[in-house]
């Protein structure tokens, strides 16, 4: 009978150990799919076959993409602000001792994202209820017709509140998955990015304001005039929505994940369209700052 050596044994051993500790640190890793169902800034409510709310914790360094392509081999990587209630996910990363997954990966599909936009918490709820107010409005401007206007005070109130109707959906149709708790308009020179010091304390005051919404996120979209190019003015737009962020992740201190990816809309939504006056176009170069809460935080938290 052969006897293996007490060295021979050691040598086995050493070459073994990475091998045991690499399984021990993969079996670390964790995985969990499923639907969002709320974000609270960093954290996300998702619900999985085994957990109605499991509890996601976004960090800096979190990596979300969306997988594209027939055999979902190419990956597109997104802002953390495409983590919308709605959308399926798959997440990989480790547990905490209270139970919370904190998220090293994050990946969705597909057009999940788009159709997880188009039903959002609370927006389904608010179109049924114009419906709804709609129709009543028709019946009771029926009734009236048929009165030859003899309510005229009635007519009034009616629409009074159908301009009411239609500045609501109006507002939910540009914004269907948030409420707007405060805003403020950043202003700048003709071909100019670079912020005026008079906004920073306007900035820095609409940031701390924000941290007293649940779950807030800040949006901010730069415009330009309509003089020049459309392709110079969408870099104009670009780099005042740019410089006005920086403002805020350095004076403001809002963390990267309540922001959401600044938006360039170059010379689109003119303050007025046909009138091209000094003032106008002057009012047309600007980035306009939002603070927003979710309406699934809204509804769930």
């Amino acid at each position: 009978m052969t006897r293996i050596k007490p060295r021979t044994l050691l040598t086995i051993f050493v070459l073994l150990m990475p091998v045991a500790l690499s399984t021990t640190i993969v079996s670390a890793q964790s995985k969990a799919e499923g639907v969002i169902k709320g974000r609270d800034g960093s954290k996300i409510i998702l619900q999985t076959a085994d957990s109605p709310k499991l509890i996601v914790q976004l960090t800096e360094s979190t990596d979300v993409a969306q997988v594209q392509g027939a055999l979902k081999a190419r990956k597109k990587k997104m802002s953390m602000a495409a983590l919308v209630p709605g959308l399926p996910i798959k997440v990989e990363g480790t547990y905490d001792a209270q139970n919370q997954l904190f998220a090293k990966t994050i990946r969705f599909k597909g057009n999940d994202l788009e159709q997880a936009q188009a039903i959002q918490a609370g927006l389904h709820e608010t179109q049924m209820q114009a419906e709804q107010n709609k129709e009543e409005l028709e019946k009771q401007n029926a009734a009236l017709k048929a009165q030859n206007e003899a309510l005229t005070e009635q007519q009034k109130q009616i629409e009074a509140n159908k301009a009411a109707i239609a500045a609501n959906t109006a507002r939910f149709g540009q914004l269907d998955d948030y409420y707007i708790w405060d805003e403020v308009t950043v202003l700048f020179g003709n071909g100019k990015v670079k912020v005026d010091p008079q906004y920073v304390s306007q900035l820095t005051a609409l940031a701390e304001k924000a941290k007293g919404v649940n779950g807030y996120m800040i949006q901010v979209k730069g415009y330009a005039s309509a003089s020049g190019s459309a392709a110079l003015n969408q870099k104009l737009s670009e780099d005042r929505a740019s410089n006005v962020t920086n403002i805020l992740l350095q004076h403001g201190h809002v963390p990267l994940t309540n922001m959401l990816a600044p938006g360039a809309m170059g010379e689109s939504h003119q303050v007025e369209e046909k009138d091209k006056s000094a003032e106008n176009e002057a009012a047309n170069r600007r980035v306009v700052v939002r603070v927003l809460q979710n309406k699934g935080i809204a509804g769930v938290m």
